[in-house]
């Protein structure tokens, strides 16, 4: 039985959760020097790192969602300071690449917890306290 590739995946799990906290860090502290991310609480919540650990697709998300097409491009154009940073904290062999996406999960979640609630829904789902 081959374990090599569920090896890689852990490595690149444990790889992404490191880079996911030093960047958490770097915006917690305020080290980046940018108006618009000094103005807002931003949430790293998850780094997937390709298998080769050259890229890095960072899924952020502002405090309340709150400007968030302003944050990602804050953190687009301030991409080669956090890259030297998180290079710089994390000694890989290669820098990762970063790439920022805004994290829709949280989105989904609230739009599946809509749908949940409503009254047709609800009555097709039927009343779990009933039995």
């Amino acid at each position: 039985m081959n374990k090599e590739p569920q090896e890689k995946s852990v490595r690149t799990l444990r790889v992404g959760e490191q880079v996911r906290h030093v960047l958490s860090e770097i915006l917690a502290r305020g080290d980046v020097h940018d108006e618009t991310l000094a103005r807002h609480m931003v949430s790293v919540t998850e780094v997937r790192m390709s298998p080769d650990l050259r890229h890095a697709t960072v899924f952020v998300k502002p405090l309340l969602g709150k400007d968030e097409d302003e944050v990602l491009k804050a953190l687009r154009t301030n991409t080669a300071y956090l890259q030297r940073e998180v290079a710089h904290r994390i000694q890989n062999k290669y820098a990762a690449k970063l790439k920022f996406l805004a994290d829709e999960s949280f989105d989904e979640g609230s739009h599946i917890d809509q749908l949940l609630r409503k009254p047709e829904v609800a009555r097709d789902l039927g009343d779990p306290t009933e039995d």
